[in-house]
């Protein structure tokens, strides 16, 4: 029977992992934060104290942490703590959720096949509320064998699988893509919003007629509603685009790749990380307009 397990029980971590439960997999888990991996264990699965057990015990494991930075320290170590890597079975197959450089993701692999492991490049898209429902994205790419061990791991989180190459880098390639997009329609949104309110116009009303207009996009309507609500809290924080707008530019400066309107997004979003927002939502880059007042919210 082929085992899972899975690294890093954030908003998107967590939610996957009880869409494993859901499907009927005994999840084995690991955190940083000990009391989070056992309070989901509570009904059921087993939680590890380290990384070099978990990867012991599993076949599959599916790491979901922020950068690329923390995937080598999941996989092998900081120097103190070993990473899981060096305990895994040969032919497990470690499964990347994050959003990297794909020419790191595609170095991964080759690092990997050296230790006799198996690399599904899956970074994944949708929100913590679609991961909990088990309806997120993931954008694949990984050789048969690897697909063949952890397909069944990859349908129990998302409803959409894409299989897009049979070698690492281009499901990081289209994860890039992807947050060009919403990074770019985050900051219009919020320009236009800010636009609105120096206007003079009603912010509900500018929102509702938005959402049932052309000029409408899924990030107008899901961040706006923050904005409307007055609540920043951090479901997409803004430093997570200060780093995948980050990307998406280091990606086309290599190809020598003109990115004018990722350009000036990345700005926008590093003017409101600079400003003190670094950790709200990433609707919070309206912030950086002046001479506007915010809603506040209900009362």
């Amino acid at each position: 029977m082929t085992t899972v397990g899975l690294i890093g029980l954030g908003a998107m971590g967590s939610g996957m992992a009880a869409s494993l439960r859901r499907a009927g997999h005994a999840v084995q888990v690991f955190d940083v934060r000990r009391e989070v991996a056992e309070a989901f264990t509570n009904a059921g699965g087993t939680a590890h104290d380290s990384l070099a057990s978990l990867g012991a015990a599993c076949d599959v494991v599916v790491s979901v942490v922020v950068n690329a930075a923390q995937t080598e320290s999941v996989l092998f170590g900081d120097g103190t703590t070993p990473g899981c890597a060096a305990s895994m079975k040969p032919g497990s197959v470690f499964v990347m959720c994050s959003t990297v450089d794909p020419n790191w993701s595609v170095a991964l692999e080759s690092r990997l096949e050296v230790m006799g492991l198996r690399y599904v490049d899956a970074p994944i898209s949708g929100g913590a509320a679609k991961a909990a429902s088990g309806q997120m994205t993931m954008m694949t790419a990984g050789k048969p064998e690897a697909y063949a061990l952890a397909e069944p791991f990859l349908s129990a989180m998302a409803a959409k699988v894409y299989k897009l190459g049979d070698s690492a880098g281009a499901g990081s390639k289209v994860k890039i893509i992807n947050q060009l997009l919403a990074g770019v329609h985050i900051a219009a949104a919020a320009e236009a919003m800010a636009l609105g309110l120096r206007e003079g116009v009603d912010p509900a009303a500018l929102y509702e007629v938005i959402t049932h207009s052309a000029g409408n996009s899924w990030m107008f309507e899901n961040r706006m509603a923050h904005v409307l609500a007055a609540d920043y809290t951090p479901l997409s924080a803004v430093d997570i685009f200060v780093k995948d707008l980050g990307i998406v530019l280091d990606m086309a400066r290599a190809s020598k790749f003109p990115l004018p309107l990722s350009s000036t997004a990345h700005q926008m979003f590093m003017q409101a990380s600079t400003a003190g927002f670094a950790k709200e939502d990433d609707s919070a880059v309206i912030k950086i307009f002046p001479g506007i007042e915010l809603p506040k919210g209900k009362a």
